[in-house]
Formats: structure tokens, sequence, C-alpha cells
């Protein structure tokens, strides 16, 4: 019967994000990294980042939480895997949970398109009622 094989993971461009999207993999350059405090957060410390990440499609925020911080620095080239949008007061915001995966690559020969940020789209939810 032989070994099954390996199916090849999807990637996908920052264009091509949309609202509540989960299993993403991208490839993706850091433009910048802010440090964010969280609020109500007494007692254990988390760190939390918002990196502007981009390919040649266009640009979103990336929300780096602990251990993930140390891998989103400016000029980097990361792979996410399994990443996820959540919204964030009705905007995009990519994430990688537990679930997932960050890796640091090779520089990548792409330029990030810096005039498409995703993030600064507003959604709204509608909910929509069958007579």
């Amino acid at each position: 019967m032989g070994e099954p094989k390996k199916q090849q993971p999807v990637f996908t461009k920052v264009d091509q994000l949309r609202p509540m999207a989960t299993g993403l993999n991208l490839t993706v350059k850091v433009v910048n990294t802010k440090m964010v405090v969280p609020r109500g957060n007494q007692g254990r410390q988390m760190r939390l980042a918002e990196c502007l990440v981009g390919d040649e499609t266009g640009m979103i925020i990336f929300t780096a939480r602990n251990d993930q911080v140390d891998m989103m620095n400016e000029g980097a080239t990361v792979i996410l895997r399994n990443a996820k949008i959540d919204m964030f007061k009705g905007s995009m915001r990519l994430a990688v949970d537990r679930w997932g995966r960050i890796e640091v690559t090779e520089p990548a020969s792409f330029s990030v398109k810096e005039d498409s940020n995703l993030s600064l789209i507003e959604f709204e939810q509608v909910t929509v009622v069958e007579q």
C-alpha cells in the first residue's frame, strides 16, 4: 500500500483574508512591532504586541503573545501556520494560538504592499432573521 501522502499546506495571501477565517498559512514580513500593555492583567505577566505584517498583496495587524513577541522583529520574514482571524472593535487581527506555529524563515523576495492595510477596514456584524 505504501505511505500515506502528506498533504502540502495551502498558503494564503493577505488580501484573501476574511473575518473569522481559521486554519490559515501565510508567509509575511514584519513591518513594525508595537508593545501593548494588556488591561486587567493583574497577577500573571503577559506580553502583548501589535505587529504590522504583510506580503505583496497587503498588510494586517498580527497580535503576538508572550514568546511570539520575540520572533516578530522588524524586517523578519515569518511563516504563520494554522493562524486565524480575530475581530477586534470591528476590524480584523491575525493571530496564532496554541494550535498554530510561528517560524522565522529566510528573507522573502517580495516587497510589502504598504498602501493596503486590511486592519483599517471596519466590518459590521449583521444578524439575518429568516421569515
